[in-house]
């Protein structure tokens, strides 16, 4: 069974909708899936979803870096947070009760695209990771072309953590090297694989894939983007999970199955949702 850490189903335009998709998911053995948000409308339906489908999905919701420049109000998302937030108690055999998130994210820092508004990113990152170390609720990171300040800010807030301990966060779609992985995992964070490491020219990537610690280590799809090989280029979705898995198996010379249980269970422990 494989846990996609990382699902954007929000942005799904596949057959179906995020419901086919879901279907899809199931029948490939992907029996968890972390819908993430990043935006006011993306946070809703990551916790409809985790509402209407309580055993296989797990909500994640925040302001992501392309938020920067507009009003994110943190009280709006802390109360989110910390539930009540969505009622469940209409939904067939589900618990009566209310759905929490089981992270803060997709957060993070991206100068590649926005590198004009880099103040502004750092300040909404610094803010939701005050909330996290407050709610003590795992972050979900997005990190491109922002290794320096991202380290920073993420020393600051693995400090302040370390004492309470519990899983402080993972790195999503690494594409760092050795050394930033190894910075990444002094802080206490996770590092996960999209399909990226099945591309070509992706050398650098798949040995960072076989030096994370077996109990650190997540893979996640990025759905709908990054598709893997063979399928670049076409929209992604959970059921191609395996794929990923399969090609970090091979970096770390042992078997698909081994990596499916490995990172399902690092995942369910950082997620709070049971692999069993």
């Amino acid at each position: 069974m494989y846990f996609d850490t990382h699902v954007h189903f929000d942005l799904i335009k596949s057959e179906g909708g995020p419901e086919g998709v879901i279907a899809r998911a199931l029948a490939a053995g992907v029996t968890r899936m972390v819908a993430v948000g990043g935006n006011e409308q993306a946070n809703a339906f990551a916790m409809s979803l985790a509402a209407k489908f309580p055993n296989s999905i797990r909500a994640a919701i925040g302001y992501d870096r392309d938020r920067a420049m507009e009003h994110c109000p943190m009280d709006q998302l802390e109360a989110m947070l910390i539930g009540p937030a969505v009622d469940t108690s209409h939904i067939a055999n589900s618990r009566i009760g209310m759905i929490r998130s089981a992270a803060i994210g997709e957060i993070g820092l991206d100068f590649h695209y926005h590198p004009e508004t880099s103040a502004e990113q750092q300040a909404l990152f610094a803010a939701q990771l005050s909330i996290a170390r407050r709610l003590r609720l795992p972050v979900i990171v997005h990190n491109r072309e922002a290794d320096g300040p991202m380290l920073e800010l993420l020393r600051e807030h693995s400090l302040a953590w370390s004492s309470g301990g519990g899983g402080i966060g993972v790195l999503h779609c690494f594409t760092g090297n050795v050394a930033m992985a190894r910075s990444i995992l002094d802080l206490g964070f996770c590092i996960s694989f999209s399909g990226i490491v099945t591309f070509r020219n992706a050398e650098s990537l798949r040995d960072v894939a076989g030096f994370v610690p077996a109990d650190r280590i997540l893979i996640e799809t990025d759905t709908p983007l990054l598709a893997p090989v063979p399928l670049r280029g076409q929209p992604n979705e959970p059921a191609n999970l395996p794929l990923v898995a399969k090609v970090v198996a091979g970096c770390r010379g042992c078997r698909v199955e081994e990596i499916a249980e490995l990172t399902s269970c690092n995942a369910g422990k950082l997620f709070g949702m049971s692999t069993s």
